[in-house]
């Protein structure tokens, strides 16, 4: 896609989020990998007033921090800035805030494979990092490292991550852990899940190399 239309798809997935029930207020932030640079929300801008124009642009490979704009990058831009060089594979980050996510890190579990959409985030469960300020490096590094082999985790007392080949993906797969999120709370309240095997979550897996979310013909 053109830069032009990616700044405008991240305006609209930003202002999704909140209309979809997974963020509130300006907490969440995306980015999305265009060529070798990253294109990020903003921060602290009301997403019903953000502007195409007002995405930063933050070179993958350049000088580390460095970005362009009228207005300065998400203060979380270091864990999609190094989950973009760390994994060539994601074309979208997706952060939130959303309430079953949240109220699971705070208890700071993971989610298991309680359902078995759990195989759309690429293993048996849905890691949950350990905690660190905002914004920071050591925020980063936790979640690169709940981040090995999935596309999604947990931040302890914070929120959350989902990845994508796309913006589409990325956006599906937030949605998704939302609601296994949802899910695997109330059962918490009725007893706890019957956990599916790792054979059952692989089994799946296979069936998803040929499903998935719908890609329109200008996804990111």
């Amino acid at each position: 896609m053109a830069e032009k239309n990616l700044r405008h798809a991240i305006v609209t997935a930003c202002r999704q989020m909140n209309a979809l029930g997974i963020n509130q207020g300006t907490s969440g932030n995306i980015s999305v990998r265009h060529g070798t640079d990253m294109l990020i929300s903003p921060s602290a801008v009301a997403y019903d007033t953000m502007r195409p124009e007002d995405i930063a642009v933050m070179p993958i490979a350049g000088e580390y921090g460095a970005w362009s704009g009228p207005l300065q990058p998400s203060s979380e831009w270091r864990f999609h800035l190094d989950i973009m060089k760390a994994r060539p594979e994601v074309h979208a980050v997706v952060h939130s805030h959303p309430t079953f996510c949240t109220t699971i890190a705070i208890t700071r579990r993971e989610i298991p494979a309680c359902h078995y959409m759990i195989a759309a985030f690429g293993g048996t469960n849905v890691r949950c990092a350990p905690y660190a300020t905002f914004g920071t490096k050591a925020l980063s590094e936790h979640a690169l490292q709940a981040l090995e082999g999935r596309f999604a985790c947990l931040l302890a007392n914070h929120g959350m991550i989902a990845l994508g080949e796309s913006l589409t993906k990325a956006m599906w797969r937030a949605v998704e852990l939302e609601t296994i999120a949802r899910q695997y709370y109330h059962s918490l309240l009725i007893g706890g899940p019957v956990l599916l095997s790792d054979e059952e979550i692989a089994e799946t897996a296979r069936k998803f190399e040929n499903y998935g979310v719908q890609e329109p013909a200008s996804a990111a």
